[in-house]
């Protein structure tokens, strides 16, 4: 299992040192960025992955977004407001933990019993559960009574689960869901690029590796062919939006293969992967952070979802070599 990208680092030398404490290097620019406007998870997040901090103190952080229920609310993604768990929340905690290598626990263990309790009929979990009625959330969210199962929540959380060798009872049929929707893409159901990064989570983090690697195969090859994911993202005029994607929210090579260990790493050339690196290294803005291309919809979700995209950009970038 590697988990290089995830771990601390530090200079290996003076030069390397100094050049990493400038005013003006990419990592001085973000940390600047992330301790004026981020949420105290993201400036713990930083902390530990670029300043070599703990992981207790990014836990306790996370802890405060903690439900009773053994879930996550609070808008822990802050696209969902209010203070009820949700499934997103459940996927955006497990790949914090990921990150600091503390998915596992009688932490994880309440979590999966909260995940037995709002799955639907058939084992898996819905993009939204009825329990946000009533609370603010992105209007592209759905939110319905008897909502349908959706690989776009249940992948992520069972790649995850997977990944770092978590067993439990409600992983069974959440499984099969997986291999199930996934094989529904592959052979033409409709899609969009956040869904097939939910598939390639699941994909790059479950046990049957041969099963993966050969699903991924098939998926890749759709999603080259149906163009849902930008190769040039200085081209973007033969890549048309998704139904219900804002102007500009495409996704990138980047986006879908994050660490170059992903399946999904497989599906693009050196020259591509290479060229949405630079388009992802120049993105940083002058204060520091990265922009979130989905669209705004609430001024404080757009405060809140910088820092989180702007640690998620070093931390690909670094896992790809690029010096940050």
């Amino acid at each position: 299992m590697d988990r290089s990208a995830s771990l601390p680092s530090s200079p290996s030398s003076p030069s390397a040192a100094s050049a990493a404490s400038s005013p003006s290097s990419v990592l001085s620019r973000a940390e600047r960025f992330v301790w004026l406007t981020a949420r105290v998870l993201e400036q713990r997040r930083f902390a530990y992955h670029f300043r070599g901090a703990g992981a207790e103190a990014v836990e306790t952080a996370l802890a405060a977004y903690l439900g009773p229920d053994g879930g996550y609310g609070h808008a822990l993604e802050p696209d969902l407001r209010g203070p009820v768990s949700q499934p997103l929340h459940a996927a955006h905690a497990l790949r914090v933990l990921d990150g600091i290598g503390r998915c596992g626990g009688q932490r994880v263990e309440r979590l999966c019993r909260y995940l037995t309790a709002v799955s639907t009929p058939d084992g898996a979990l819905p993009a939204c559960h009825p329990s946000l009625r009533g609370y603010p959330a992105a209007p592209w969210i759905p939110l319905a009574d008897d909502p349908p199962s959706a690989l776009l929540t249940t992948g992520p959380v069972v790649g995850l689960l997977h990944r770092n060798e978590v067993w439990h009872a409600w992983l069974f049929r959440a499984t099969d869901f997986c291999w199930a929707a996934v094989a529904a893409l592959e052979e033409g159901a409709p899609t969009h690029p956040y869904e097939v990064g939910a598939a390639v989570a699941f994909l790059d983090g479950t046990p049957d590796r041969a099963r993966a690697e050969a699903a991924a195969e098939r998926l890749g090859r759709r999603v080259r062919e149906q163009r849902l994911v930008v190769v040039d993202p200085e081209d973007t005029d033969d890549c048309p939006l998704p139904p219900g994607y804002g102007p500009g929210e495409y996704t990138c090579v980047h986006d879908v293969a994050r660490r170059p260990g992903s399946l999904a790493r497989r599906w693009f050339t050196d020259a591509e992967v290479e060229r949405s690196l630079d388009f992802l290294a120049a993105a940083q803005r002058e204060d520091g952070g990265w922009p979130v291309r989905r669209r705004a919809w609430a001024p404080g979700t757009a405060l809140e979802w910088r820092p989180v995209v702007t640690v998620e950009a070093l931390l690909t970038l670094r896992a790809y070599g690029r010096a940050v």
